[in-house]
This record gives structure tokens, C-alpha cells and sequence, in this order.
């Protein structure tokens, strides 16, 4: 059986560890920006964040493999736990001094379900975390945890919906704009933060058109354990659908049909 507390443990000191190199970088004059074949940029701090995380896992846990944006992936072959680590979720708005963006730690089991994660934004003073079958966390100005639930609306006139922006819908466009005007209130917040307010409650459907595993390994189980749904836009659950959307699962049926009109 696998020790998912002592993963957890493990978890919060990558993220310690990347929250001083990620927040020493932050706002830096001399951070260095490159753009990647798929045209998004990727800074210094993206890459040695993952560097890090990769170096005290291949001590701590040498029998698991790790999947990392910057440095990509092993051959997933279902024998072995595997890390999934975005070392900076919204490097955009980390480049230009917003401080909306965070590490990502998820871990899968070797079926592929997500048991454990943990989100560290420092710039905006938040650490959210899970483990399954332990609920989900949130830990302010590094004080003491508390436990998180989602909402309870019902009605999806009656929701709040965040989302990024409209690049990247396709034909499901015209049905997001649509939602937008039918739903109780929209905000573009976006990446990470978007799906933790979910788990926390505060919003009640998270939604992105297109995502990688990495950013939404450790936001599926902690949105689970605080009693909501993730699945891709299809309905199928997990991270592994190549988009998202997390909700409070009164309104994911409702939200998702009227999505895929």
C-alpha cells in the first residue's frame, strides 16, 4: 500500500523548495524568457524549479517516474507511481509581475488516477492540497490548514463561472458566450486559481478549452476531495483529456450539456 501521507510530506518540501527559487526569480530584471516550439514562453525559474523537484525525487523516490513540462516525460507503461509537475502554472502572468501563478505537484497512481496533490502560489500566499481519502486543504500566510468543501448552488443561472478567455473553443465558442450571459456572474481568472476557488467554494465551475496533464494533475484530486467533479469536456473523468472542467458536481451535467449544444 502506498503511504500517501508520507507523499504529501514529501510534496509540501518540493514545494517549499520551489517556492524559494520561483519567488527569488519573480519580478527579477534579469529573468530570462524563451519561447517554445509550441510558441508559449518558458522563463529560468520554469526550468530550475523542475530541476529541483526532479533532483530530490530521484533521492526520495528513485522507483517513481516524473512528468514535467519543461523536461517532458518516461514511457508510462502502468508499473510505476508518477509524478507530474508544472513548475510554473501561468508563466504568463508570472513574466509580467501578476501574481497569479503556482506549482503544480500531482501524483498518479499507475492506472493513471491522481491520489495526491498540492498547489503553492507564495506570491498570492496560498498552498491548497489533497490526498485521497484525506479531503482537501488550504493553508494561508503559511498558517494552519483548513479543511475546504464546494459550493451547493444548484441552478446554473444561479452559478459564478471562471474561465480564462475565449482563445482556443472552437465550436463550443458560440456556447461559452452564450453560458456567459445565463450564468449568475463570470470572471476570467483563469489557469490554477479558476479550479482551486471551486474547491474552496467560492466559484462554482472552472473551465478550460485546452490543458496538458501537468496543469491539471493536482487540481483534479483536490477539487475531488473537496466534494466536486473534474472531468474533460467530454464528461470523462480525470486529467488526462487534453482540457478541463472542474465544478461543485450539482451543476456539472448542466454545465457540460449546455457546453457541448
Amino acid at each position: 500500500m502506498r503511504d500517501l501521507v508520507a507523499d504529501l510530506s514529501l510534496a509540501h518540501q518540493l514545494a517549499d523548495a520551489a517556492d524559494v527559487i520561483s519567488l527569488d526569480r519573480y519580478q527579477s530584471l534579469d529573468l530570462v524568457i524563451e519561447t517554445k516550439p509550441d510558441l508559449t514562453p518558458v522563463t529560468d525559474a520554469d526550468k530550475a524549479v523542475e530541476s529541483k523537484i526532479r533532483e530530490i525525487l530521484a533521492t526520495a523516490r528513485p522507483d517513481d517516474l516524473v512528468v514535467g513540462e519543461e523536461f517532458g516525460q518516461p514511457e508510462l507503461l502502468g508499473e510505476n507511481y508518477y509524478w507530474v509537475i508544472d513548475p510554473i502554472d501561468g508563466t504568463k502572468n508570472f513574466l509580467r509581475g501578476i501574481p497569479t501563478w503556482a506549482t503544480l505537484i500531482g501524483l498518479c497512481a499507475p492506472d493513471g488516477e491522481v491520489v495526491m496533490g498540492v498547489v503553492s502560489a507564495p506570491s498570492l500566499f496560498r498552498r491548497w492540497f489533497a490526498a485521497k481519502g484525506h479531503g482537501a486543504f488550504i493553508s494561508e500566510n503559511s498558517g494552519i490548514p483548513r479543511s475546504i468543501k464546494v459550493s451547493g448552488v444548484a441552478k446554473l443561472n444561479d452559478a459564478s463561472l471562471s474561465y480564462s478567455d475565449l482563445v482556443g473553443w472552437g465550436s463550443r465558442k458560440d456556447s461559452m458566450i452564450a453560458l456567459q450571459e445565463n450564468v449568475w456572474r463570470t470572471r476570467g481568472l483563469g489557469d490554477f486559481w479558476s479550479h482551486m476557488l471551486v474547491a474552496e467554494g467560492a466559484v462554482d465551475i472552472a473551465v478550460e478549452p485546452v490543458l496538458a496533464l501537468w496543469d491539471m494533475a493536482a487540481l483534479d484530486i483536490i477539487v475531488r476531495e473537496a466534494g466536486g467533479a473534474f472531468t474533460n469536456l467530454a464528461g470523462e473523468p480525470g486529467p488526462h483529456g487534453g482540457n478541463g472542467v472542474s465544478s461543485n458536481r450539482l451543476l456539472h451535467s448542466q454545465f457540460l450539456q449546455a457546453l457541448n449544444l
